[in-house]
């Protein structure tokens, strides 16, 4: 039995593998389940990937393989590093910047494959090979401006307002003209195909920070499970130019799974994928919202010993959370506050929205890090009808997801999405810092309703003050 046909099937393993990490992370009960399986398949694909390697080497095996393991020590050491020093509140920023990373190595192989394989005869191979090619480079390029712009605004290093150019809707498709004119180009060029090939991936660039810089605040989550599905597609084209089936197979299962995220995102927050790249949504989020008709009334403040008398009292408690409580690290003393308050037979239970945080499913991991039992985290369908029956809703660091105005004000920019009705309840304590907006940049009017109090300060002080006086 050859190299080749061990590493094949080797290969059929590590797909099955990847499919089924997809299935395990479906739900929050077989996710660890999910991530050992994806592990283990990226394992046995990263042996067999250089066993193939060494059995193809053109050079000395032992120069190919001293090379190769020099990228890895390399890749282990700054990817050990950043696992044992991220925090999760920098989570959504560093999938941005890995994504870009997957977009940089499409087009560094795009180029490579070019300039070792020029594909400069004539016949359907030649062709097939240089659209391989453009194509990769051209979804790698967007790939990684989009990812680096993604990273800049999460991390707030860029502003999370959109950059609204004027005809900047024309600008993106003149950009995807000017591409197809190029492919063209590049298909004609024969030998000077590097020239076009080089403008293509100028335009790309270009389109990818535009494309995102012109995305607001208020629908990054959607633009991560955006990015990874276009870093899914570059890598399935970088597995079209090396000719390696797993890569074809793994960027598909990343693309069209980032895909179908998004779809859903973009459903859980009443918006078309389309109005989503299009952009100019969300204004600067953590601004002091303006007065005037900004503000409907006054707020009602209180303290952590009133809220622990609240809760002492109340029969069913629900608790939803934000980036406000991941910014804050008070999941562990949220979960400690439930942990007390279900030992005493209160009902306490998670309300999670599908866009709350950064990330999909970031207060998911949050809550899950912190030994939160699964049964008791619940998503916004499964929730929103018992709110009507709650005695006590405490907000932790959310914002945007349980906005009244997205129900009740036509002309509000996030008018018909879907969010936590939490105002039903008998009481609701908001914890924030301040009045600032979220990261939508829209006032909540939930603030000054008169069955909601606001608990200023950290929220996992005000939590670990609210334990002790329980």
């Amino acid at each position: 039995m050859s190299v080749e046909s061990v590493v094949q099937a080797v290969y059929l393993v590590a797909a099955v593998l990847f499919v089924l990490s997809l299935a395990g992370l479906s739900k929050q009960e077989t996710a660890r389940r999910g991530v050992l399986l994806g592990m283990t398949g990226m394992g046995l694909a990263l042996v067999a990937t250089v066993a193939l390697a060494l059995d193809r080497s053109e050079r000395p095996v032992g120069v190919t393989a001293g090379l190769i393991l020099l990228v890895l020590l390399v890749g282990a050491a700054v990817g050990t590093w950043r696992a044992r020093t991220v925090e999760m509140t920098q989570m959504p920023e560093l999938i941005a910047l890995l994504h870009s990373f997957v977009g940089a190595a499409a087009v560094l192989v795009g180029f490579g494959s070019y300039l070792t394989e020029p594909a400069s005869g004539a016949g359907s191979g030649a062709t097939v090979h240089l659209v391989e090619v453009f194509l990769g480079v051209l979804i790698g390029a967007v790939t990684f401006t989009g990812s680096v712009v993604a990273f800049g605004k999460l991390s707030a290093r860029l502003r999370s307002s959109p950059l609204l150019l004027p005809g900047r809707n024309w600008l993106n498709l003149a950009a995807l003209v000017a591409c197809a004119g190029l492919l063209w180009w590049f298909l004609t060029a024969g030998a000077s195909g590097l020239v076009p090939l080089l403008l293509m991936t100028v335009v790309a660039l270009a389109l990818g920070w535009h494309l995102v810089a012109a995305i607001g605040g208020g629908d990054m989550p959607v633009v991560v499970s955006m990015l990874n599905s276009y870093s899914g597609w570059a890598a399935a084209a970088a597995g079209f130019m090396l000719g390696n089936d797993l890569l074809i197979i793994t960027g598909a299962l990343v693309g069209s799974s980032g895909a179908i995220l998004s779809y859903l995102m973009c459903r859980a927050m009443n918006r078309s994928f389309v109005s989503v790249i299009l952009g100019g949504f969300g204004a600067e989020g953590g601004a002091v919202a303006p007065g005037g008709a900004a503000e409907p009334g006054t707020y009602r403040e209180t303290t952590a010993l009133e809220v622990a008398d609240r809760l002492t009292a109340a029969r069913s408690v629900i608790v939803v959370p934000g980036y406000g409580m991941a910014v804050a690290k008070a999941q562990y003393p949220v979960a400690d506050l439930v942990a007390r308050l279900t030992a005493r037979g209160t009902t306490v239970r998670f309300g999670i929205h599908p866009v709350a945080g950064r990330l999909p499913g970031h207060m998911n991991v949050l809550l899950a890090e912190a030994k939160v039992p699964y049964d008791q985290v619940l998503g916004m369908d499964e929730i929103n009808d018992d709110f009507a029956g709650t005695d006590v809703v405490l907000v932790i660091g959310a914002n945007d997801t349980v906005n009244p105005a997205a129900q009740d004000d036509p002309a509000s920019p996030i008018a018909g999405m879907p969010v936590l009705e939490v105002w039903r309840a008998r009481e609701v304590v908001v914890f924030k810092r301040s009045m600032a907006t979220g990261y939508a940049g829209v006032q909540n009017p939930l603030f000054f309703r008169e069955n909601t109090a606001m608990l200023f300060g950290d929220a996992k002080d005000q939590v670990e003050l609210i334990v002790q006086a329980l």
